[in-house]
């Protein structure tokens, strides 16, 4: 799973639980009503400041829309985002 599809899953359970569609937290974020769409089919990422403004209108921690996303840093070869079942030791996920 790519980080952008992780962060789109956890945003739709966040957003879900909170019991608010798509076009509620966009107005609540200050984004454009398509821009949360995009954002949970992976199809966008977020920058930081969206990602705040995102949490802040879920009345969440940020750090809930990034759960079950690592790097694997790369020493001497080219690191790698991780989700899911390849994060690092010391990290799970608990958005499922």
């Amino acid at each position: 799973m790519k980080v952008a599809d992780q962060f789109g899953h956890n945003l739709a359970y966040c957003r879900k639980r909170a019991k608010l569609s798509q076009e509620e937290l966009a107005v609540h974020a200050s984004l454009h009503r398509t821009a949360v769409g995009q954002l949970e089919r992976g199809e966008r990422v977020a920058r930081v400041d969206t990602a705040v403004k995102l949490a802040g209108s879920l009345g969440i921690h940020p750090g809930e829309l990034l759960d079950g996303m690592g790097w694997n840093p790369g020493g001497t070869r080219i690191g790698a985002f991780t989700t899911g079942s390849d994060l690092p030791l010391g990290i799970e996920s608990s958005a499922d």
